[in-house]
C-alpha cells in the first residue's frame, strides 16, 4: 500500500525461479564430497550467501570444505542450468508495472556474476537502477546492510521502501532495516519436489 518511494527486490526465489536450480547445483557439488543434501534441507536455508552456505555445510556435516573452492564449484554447476531459469510472474509483473515510475533495486545475497547472469537471462536487468549483491556488503542477510545500502543508493529513506522477499533471513533483514516487506511465498513458492526434477 502507498505511500512508498522505492521497491527493493531479492533475486533468487523472488524475481527468478532459481531455487530448484541452486538446490541441484548445491546437491551435485556436495555429493562430490560425500554429502547428500535433501531439498528440504536446502529450502530451509535458502537466502544464505554461497560462503555462508559452505560454512553451514561444514558445521552441519562436521567437515572442512574450502569456502572459495566449493563456492566456485557450485557456481560452475549453476551456470549449466541457467538456461532453465524462469521468471516468477506475480513479482515480475510488479517490476514491469513500476519500471520507470518508481526507483527499483535488486538486493541479493548471491554473487554479482550469478545475479546479473540471471537477470540478463530473464531480460530484466535494465529494469533496475541499482543492483547490489553480497560483494557490496560486509555481512549478508539477515543483517540489514544490503537493504540499507540499496535505500541509500536510490536516495530514499529506509522507511519509505518496500522489500519483496522469499526467505526468513531476507524478511528479517528488511525488518532490521526498518522497511516494510512483502513475503512472496504465499503467492509463489517452488515446491521442493521440483528440485529433484531438473533436466540436463
Amino acid at each position: 500500500m502507498p505511500p512508498y518511494a522505492a521497491l527493493i527486490f531479492d533475486c533468487d526465489g523472488t524475481v527468478a525461479d532459481t531455487l530448484p536450480l541452486h538446490y541441484q547445483s548445491w546437491a551435485d557439488t556436495a555429493r562430490t564430497y560425500g554429502i547428500e543434501l535433501t531439498s528440504e534441507w536446502y529450502y530451509q536455508r535458502a537466502g544464505l550467501s554461497s560462503l555462508e552456505m559452505v560454512k553451514v555445510l561444514n558445521e552441519t556435516f562436521n567437515c572442512q570444505l574450502d569456502l572459495e573452492q566449493v563456492k566456485a564449484e557450485k557456481h560452475r554447476r549453476y551456470q549449466t542450468f541457467l538456461h532453465l531459469v524462469q521468471p516468477i510472474a506475480p513479482v515480475t509483473q510488479i517490476v514491469e508495472q513500476h519500471r520507470g515510475k518508481v526507483p527499483l533495486a535488486i538486493a541479493s545475497g548471491g554473487s554479482r556474476a550469478m545475479v546479473e547472469a540471471t537477470l540478463t537471462q530473464l531480460e530484466l536487468i535494465h529494469c533496475f537502477e541499482v543492483i547490489l549483491t553480497i560483494e557490496n556488503v560486509a555481512e549478508g542477510k539477515p543483517a540489514p546492510d544490503l537493504f540499507l545500502l540499496a535505500a541509500q543508493a536510490l536516495g530514499v529513506l529506509p522507511k519509505d521502501c518496500i522489500v519483496y522477499e522469499d526467505s526468513a533471513v531476507g524478511l528479517e533483514a528488511a525488518r532490521l532495516a526498518g522497511m516494510r516487506a512483502i513475503d512472496v511465498r504465499p503467492v509463489w513458492r517452488p515446491p521442493c519436489s521440483q528440485a529433484n526434477g531438473i533436466q540436463r
